[in-house]
């Protein structure tokens, strides 16, 4: 049998890189909410044994991206108070991120945000591309935050976000919205500003969930 632990070429274990794949599919729409997802399948479909996709699944079982219904694992559903939750939450670490960042960030991840930044301006009409670079964008406030805790929470966070079906940059005011929103968040965290660099940040989460509820009543 195939060790769910062997690494590929980019360091992962198959058991990871098929979370991940799994992930991205929930993200993307590729595997759709209810839907019924069939180890065997999957290994097939990823070219892997059903070891590592079995731990793929459990660990996305216990993120609460799959769950266990009478008639198999399915895609898990997240409803508008979940949503609300959710974004409560994201609002204190995302604030957190950026008062930290402020405190602590490199000079050259204060460069790279303004450049992600940036790219992000000129990213309009595509609105998968403007979410990838918020990922990434965050992503770097999350770095530069320096915390490894923080870190943590984070990260399943965004698990949980790869349930919210499509992208709010789908709305046509959200990306030059976000834009200021990013700007002032860079220029805070720039001049080592925590307490405008939390709150600039906690604003761009609660104008995300306006717009994310918004989404949500176009379904």
């Amino acid at each position: 049998m195939a060790d769910a632990t062997a690494q590929g070429d980019d360091g992962l274990s198959r058991a990871q890189r098929v979370y991940e794949r799994l992930k991205e599919d929930i993200r993307a729409g590729a595997l759709r909410r209810g839907e019924r997802v069939r180890e065997e399948q999957v290994a097939r479909a990823l070219g892997v044994s059903r070891t590592p996709v079995r731990e793929a699944l459990t660990r996305l079982t216990a993120r609460g991206l799959i769950e266990a219904t009478p008639a198999g694992l399915v895609v898990a559903t997240i409803s508008r108070p979940q949503t609300l939750e959710l974004y409560a939450m994201r609002e204190v670490l995302e604030g957190s991120a950026a008062r930290f960042a402020a405190q602590h960030a490199a000079p050259s991840e204060i460069a790279m945000l303004d450049r992600l930044s940036s790219a992000f301006e000129t990213a309009f009409g595509d609105a998968d591309r403007l979410a990838e670079l918020n990922r990434r964008f965050h992503s770097a406030i999350v770095d530069a935050a320096h915390n490894r805790y923080l870190v943590r929470m984070l990260d399943e966070l965004s698990d949980a976000l790869a349930l919210l079906p499509g992208t709010t940059f789908q709305l046509a005011e959200r990306g030059p919205l976000a834009v200021r929103e990013h700007a002032a968040i860079v220029a805070a965290i720039a001049a080592r500003d925590p307490d405008d660099a939390e709150r600039a940040a906690r604003l761009h989460i609660q104008h995300a969930q306006e717009a994310r509820l918004a989404l949500m009543q176009l379904d």
